[in-house]
């Protein structure tokens, strides 16, 4: 028989309430604290339309914090180690604060989804919805130009994002002239499916100016492409101007006999769309490269049908599980491709085993 009389008489330990209270609101806040928390009861699909608008918005997002700092005159910067190169690879406060503004941007809209950054923090800063602002999912500029939608869902979406490309040259500021380097500085997104860039933004914060595509749908209306240099006679590499490796030796090897112009830049983001609109011919980078740095390039590029591959012209896996770095390098171009290929992959070749 139950006594209910007992059952009555039991206490309830205030603690033990207070404990169970704060669980429940930590996970109604976790569950609806967000824009879309209410779907996360069932399997989310995204509109790749918004998506290219949210990614346009915290990718200029970034961009704002990027030039803060800079303007501001104090970068803090630190040293993350060495590169292969040998040389030091900064970071800084602009890469920090612009990082923060695009993965807090991406928590807010699509709470799960997969988000791979150069930077990383330790330990990782609470994260308030609330704090972080809205973003436009419906652009003008997006909806001008792309007429039609397609929902995927959101666990077969990953994003990689650079916060500041060419930090060297933002920290940097001048080279040995005195010619300004911030012009080379980009903040990127890049949304990747099934292993391919099917989305790209490459943001100029110092030039307000943001390129965008999504493959098979549009592209901004800045970035109608070139499909070669102006030059019918010269062949126009675009090399790193601080992580060159043997990449001079390797194009003029390639290309011995033909005129070669060589021109040394900053930024992954920027090589890639001076290949875009013709002003070199390729973009090669003969040692390994993260793919934060070219994935947004990747997919501005492939909307244009140019392309971006291994120096050995092999495709690039952009899934988040295979590893953050593209080994031996890679070559961008709008067109011959092949022909580019073949000519670095059998320089590279000679040019190593001479090493």
């Amino acid at each position: 028989m139950i006594n209910f009389k007992r059952m009555m008489s039991v206490k309830i330990n205030p603690l033990g309430l207070a404990v169970v209270a704060i669980c429940i609101v930590a996970t109604l806040f976790y569950i609806f604290g967000t824009s879309r928390g209410w779907v996360r009861f069932s399997d989310e699909k995204v509109s790749m339309k918004e998506l290219l608008s949210v990614s346009i918005c915290l990718a200029e997002r970034g961009g704002k914090k990027v030039k803060e700092v800079f303007d501001e005159g104090v970068l803090n910067e630190q040293s993350k180690g060495k590169t292969k190169e040998g040389l030091n690879d900064p970071k800084t406060d602009g890469d920090m604060k612009s990082h923060r503004a695009i993965v807090y941007g991406f928590q807010k809209v699509y709470p799960g989804l997969t988000v791979m950054s150069e930077e990383h923090e330790n330990p990782l800063k609470p994260f308030n919805a609330k704090a972080v602002p809205n973003v436009d999912l419906h652009l003008t500029e997006v909806s001008d130009v792309i007429k039609s939608d397609e929902t995927v869902p959101l666990n077969a979406i990953s994003v990689w994002i650079d916060p500041l490309d060419a930090t060297y040259e933002y920290s940097e500021r001048k080279d040995k002239d005195g010619k300004d380097l911030k012009h080379f500085v980009t903040t990127m997104v890049c949304v990747v499916l099934d292993g391919k860039p099917i989305i790209g933004v490459v943001h100029k914060p110092f030039k307000d100016e943001t390129v965008w595509a999504w493959v098979g749908y549009g592209v901004s209306k800045n970035s109608l492409p070139i499909h070669g240099s102006s030059s019918k006679d010269t062949i126009k590499a675009i090399v790193s101007r601080s992580h060159t490796g043997k990449g001079e030796q390797v194009l003029q090897s390639a290309f011995e006999g033909k005129k070669l112009d060589i021109i040394h830049a900053g930024g992954a983001g920027y090589k890639s769309l001076e290949v875009l609109q013709g002003r070199a011919d390729l973009y090669a980078h003969v040692t390994d490269i993260k793919k934060w740095d070219i994935c947004a390039g990747h997919a501005i590029l492939a909307a244009s049908d140019g392309k971006m591959t291994t120096i050995k012209n092999n495709d690039i896996n952009f899934s988040p599980d295979s590893g953050a770095v593209v080994k031996g390098g890679i070559l961008a171009s709008m067109n011959k491709h092949s022909y580019y290929s073949d000519k670095l992959s059998e320089s590279l070749k000679v040019t190593e085993g001479n090493s």
